[in-house]
């Protein structure tokens, strides 16, 4: 049985879907994406990340109990859940999170006597505040905006930028040049 969580934005339904993976004997399922694998991510935690091809020999191979794609700026990403053997055993369960269209797309894949909803709800007022707590975040992306400007760079003296794409690689440049810096006796 794979219990589903889904909820409307800001529910808690992230914080919950952690502690039931806590304190359940539950399997978790693990999503798979095309997307590049970030630097604190890793294999088979978050996801399972697949090249695209591979991830669309399993959509037409039919492996894939639901899937969506998004474009973004770095091109299209795909992201699904494939389908287990395991998912249709008596007295196992399943733990997943995840949309309403990604739980009826699962429905109607496995059949509803497989999938259990577990649909977390919140007032809409404190959803709300949440919410607003986010807005915060997205203020603070914009202050720094406005405080790291191109001219208060340049007023600063900021000549060097490390970028932070590949974070092994930045950490690795950064060292080189405290390296080289004190080398010269700076």
């Amino acid at each position: 049985m794979i219990y589903y969580i889904c909820g409307k934005s800001a529910v808690g339904k992230d914080s919950i879907f952690q502690e039931l993976v806590k304190r359940s004997d539950l399997k978790r399922i693990i999503p798979y994406t095309t997307r590049p694998m970030r630097p604190m991510e890793k294999e088979g935690e978050e996801y399972h990340f697949l090249l695209e091809e591979d991830f669309l020999k399993l959509l037409s191979e039919g492996k894939m109990m639901e899937s969506r794609s998004y474009d973004t700026a770095f091109g299209l990403w795909y992201y699904g859940t494939a389908y287990e053997e395991d998912f249709r055993e008596k007295g196992k369960g399943f733990l997943c999170i995840g949309t309403l269209e990604s739980y009826n797309s699962i429905k109607d894949y496995l059949g509803q006597e497989f999938i259990q909803p577990v649909y977390i709800e919140l007032e809409d007022e404190l959803r709300l505040s949440r919410a607003k707590a986010r807005e915060e975040l997205e203020r603070r992306f914009q202050a720094d905006n406005k405080d790291f400007s191109e001219e208060k760079l340049r007023e600063a003296g900021i000549k060097k930028r490390y970028h932070n794409l590949d974070f092994d690689k930045c950490v690795e440049e950064i060292l080189a040049d405290i390296k080289s810096g004190t080398e010269r006796g700076l």
